[in-house]
């Protein structure tokens, strides 16, 4: 195997579908699959559908839909955090992330038995049947979400919105400690598959797994030959499957994304880019030709906000020669009225 960073980066930006943006529902739902499960953007406001950025033509408004009736499904599962899994797949998500209770709190319990004897609850109504204040009834809630115990319905932005039993929602899914191995396993292959290569560290830091689980997967698929460990000059040692072993040199055209914090090749990248940008407040993150080579920094409110700087980890030359395509990339979120850009590069910008 010879596989270089440029071929693994050029491929990788094809399977998400950075390069081609889906457009049909069909394509879109494989995409969705593959990138499971999919959180709504960084800095939005709660109940924001899932978005798979720069992926899909109309994006927002085919999470909307999906969502309504259901075909997402928003549950606790990388790292405990939101997010998003095609109902089909809920079994199989459900049953690689579940953080099994072993014996519920007094206020959990208190939570679960309204929802079982009341519910369906809002968290106000789950309050009044308790008197529980809200600051207790949502960790509880959250709590027996990352066990799917409890399911959040929902559906539309509505900030009141329904908790149910999750077992009364959906009766035909059966959660057991044995089936988490060829869960997790399943999930980690379509990891891989969508990001072509990533190392134990950027496998753990997309999904949440501990060292000795995460090894324990690992080892297993192994095993059976359904992933093979390989070293990558400028990437380090990591993993890929074996029918990317030998992938095609196609070079791909210079290209800038900004993507949000919880993109999931953000979110694979997590302990890299917190140690490089330590300190600076980053609103986004810029891949720049595949790899992660800038940062948007800025202090993030709910109503207009700056952009403080574009970080550009670039050489000089570079960074004045692709100025106006990143620039150009930021301004796709952030631009008047709502926003400035004040600095490129640590260097002021005109008014």
């Amino acid at each position: 195997m010879s596989l270089s960073k440029e071929v693994i980066f050029a491929e990788r930006l094809r399977r998400q579908r950075l390069l081609k943006p889906v457009k049909t529902r069909a394509d879109y739902l494989a995409l969705f699959s593959l990138l499971q499960p999919v959180s709504p953007p960084y800095f939005s406001y709660p109940g924001s559908p899932p978005s798979m950025t720069h992926r899909a033509v109309s994006d927002m408004e085919l999470a909307e839909r999906f969502r309504e009736r259901r075909g997402l499904v928003k549950g606790r599962f990388l790292n405990k955090t939101i997010g998003y899994v095609l109902a089909d797949d809920l079994e199989l998500y459900a049953n690689a992330f579940c953080r099994p209770l072993g014996k519920m709190t007094t206020m959990q319990r208190r939570v679960y038995d309204a929802l079982a004897t009341a519910g369906p609850l809002t968290p106000r109504q789950i309050s009044e049947e308790t008197d529980l204040l809200n600051k207790e009834v949502m960790p509880g809630l959250h709590r027996l979400q990352e066990a799917f115990l409890v399911y959040e319905d929902q559906l539309t932005t509505d900030w009141e919105r329904g908790w149910y039993l999750f077992g009364s929602e959906w009766p035909e899914i059966t959660i057991e400690k044995e089936r988490w191995e060829p869960a997790g396993s399943e999930v980690l292959l379509r990891f891989l598959t969508g990001h072509v290569f990533a190392t134990t560290r950027q496998i753990k830091d997309w999904s949440g797994w501990a060292v000795k689980d995460l090894n324990r997967l690992l080892a297993g698929l192994e095993a059976r030959d359904a992933v093979v460990p390989i070293t990558i000059r400028a990437l380090g040692e990591g993993w890929l499957r074996p029918e990317d072993a030998n992938l095609p040199a196609d070079p791909v055209p210079p290209t800038v994304f900004m993507l949000h914090r919880a993109d999931p090749l953000v979110r694979s990248h997590v302990t890299e880019l917190r140690e490089r940008y330590r300190g600076i407040e980053v609103l986004q993150y810029l891949l720049i030709d595949g790899a992660f080579q800038g940062a948007v920094s800025g202090h993030w409110r709910i109503g207009p906000h700056d952009v403080e700087d574009i970080i550009v980890d670039l050489s000089r030359g570079e960074r004045a020669g692709r100025k106006a395509e990143i620039m150009q990339a930021v301004a796709w979120k952030y631009h008047l009225p709502s926003h400035r850009i004040l600095r490129y590069a640590g260097e002021p910008l005109a008014a």
